[in-house]
């Protein structure tokens, strides 16, 4: 049985389509979905779609594109707070460092980071971290603000092996998501290989990256079987093993009830 470790259904994509979307997942043998919120008012929406279904749980946070959208203060930060009292609120996310894009500034997204960081201690919340092209300053902050004993995962992972042991080694896990069905990322690959057991998870990042044969049309939770098709395939493993693994690696993480 698997887990989507990372899933945005409360997109508009999705609107209007939620239980088919839930019975598709389980006919592919999808029991939980970790859906995640990336700023105020989404947060809110997959909190509500945890409560109203038994087999999601939530992720609150606001997106590293959005930090600079913050308000004065500590408003935003305040009600990420109320919400993660919820029990069905299992992480911090998504968080992090996008320098990528950089539709926020760097150093907006720095002080986001740490404060996260913090929200994530007080509250007893592992995180969910975005981080594209910006590793250097991320384990920097990580470092600085005892990150690493927060716990967490670095999902949709597209570093390299010497990247994704370094976090396992640290204590963080690293997710992959469709891109590694992709023929090009050997790289990832690597990772998805080499990465020890304990601290990978699988994930769609729906409704964007769906592996291949879907690759460049809407993802879905169902989807995730195909990428613990890959890393079984990668890992010269059964995927039965892969679905095991990373179930309870997120339930592990997350402190999902079985």
């Amino acid at each position: 049985m698997l887990i989507d470790s990372h899933a945005h259904i409360h997109f508009k994509d999705f609107q209007g389509e939620i239980p088919k979307l839930l019975t598709r997942a389980k006919d592919a043998g999808v029991t939980h979905i970790v859906n995640v919120g990336t700023d105020i008012d989404s947060s809110r929406e997959t909190v509500s779609l945890a409560q109203q279904y038994p087999q999601i749980f939530a992720v609150i946070g606001i997106h590293p594109h959005d930090v600079a959208k913050m308000r004065a203060g500590d408003e935003d930060l305040k009600a990420l707070e109320e919400m993660a009292e919820n029990p069905k609120v299992v992480a911090i996310g998504e968080v992090g460092l996008d320098y990528y894009y950089e539709h926020s500034p760097q150093e907006v997204q720095l002080r986001r980071l740490r404060d996260f960081i913090a929200l994530g201690r007080r509250t007893a919340k592992p995180l969910v971290i975005h981080c594209r092209d910006a590793f250097d300053d991320c384990f920097r902050i990580f470092d600085e603000e005892g990150a690493w004993e927060v716990g967490g995962v670095f999902h949709c992972f597209t570093g390299d092996a010497k990247t994704a042991e370094y976090i396992a080694q640290k204590g963080f896990h690293v997710s992959f998501s469709g891109i590694v069905t992709f023929k090009k990322a050997t790289d990832l690959h690597e990772a998805a290989r080499s990465v020890r057991s304990d601290r990978f998870l699988i994930e769609t990042d729906c409704p964007f990256l769906a592996p291949e044969p879907h690759r460049g049309k809407r993802n879905e939770p169902a989807y995730v079987q195909l990428v613990a098709q890959k890393i079984a395939t990668l890992r010269g493993m059964r995927v039965e093993e892969v679905a095991a693994i990373t179930s309870e690696n997120t339930r592990r993480i997350f402190r999902m009830s079985p």
